[in-house]
């Protein structure tokens, strides 16, 4: 299974829109492991409106673990086949290994405070 993450230094980026780079992780969810690790630039613009979730559904991404994000990208990565857990934050690889520990659960906030408009569709 891939899970992206959105990513600023070896953190989740609180800002799905304005993340530096997204990693990908392939983890085995019977073992609890990450297989391997890759990054992906993040486009230009902002989030929803870019071609992220179809880039990250190319390359067969189910998961997309984040910080705050508004409903319009929630819906932009569902309907691209990608489920998103928000609410997470600190090194990525931390919030991955939590998650295939199962100890992570969505915090259900939107991010509603974007001045740019990312939550209009």
């Amino acid at each position: 299974m891939k899970i992206a993450l959105p990513s600023r230094q070896n953190l989740i980026d609180s800002h799905f829109g304005h993340c530096e780079y997204f990693t990908v992780f392939i983890v085995d969810q019977d073992r609890r492991e990450i297989i391997s690790e890759e990054i992906v630039e993040s486009p230009a613009g902002c989030g929803c409106k870019s071609n992220i979730a179809s880039v990250l559904a190319a390359m067969d991404v189910k998961l997309m673990l984040a910080g705050n994000m508004g409903d319009g990208a929630v819906n932009v990565l569902n309907n691209s086949g990608i489920e998103v857990l928000r609410g997470c934050a600190g090194d990525v690889r931390d919030v991955t290994l939590s998650w295939l520990a199962g100890s992570l659960l969505d915090s259900g906030d939107s991010c509603q405070e974007h001045e740019h408009g990312c939550h209009h569709n």
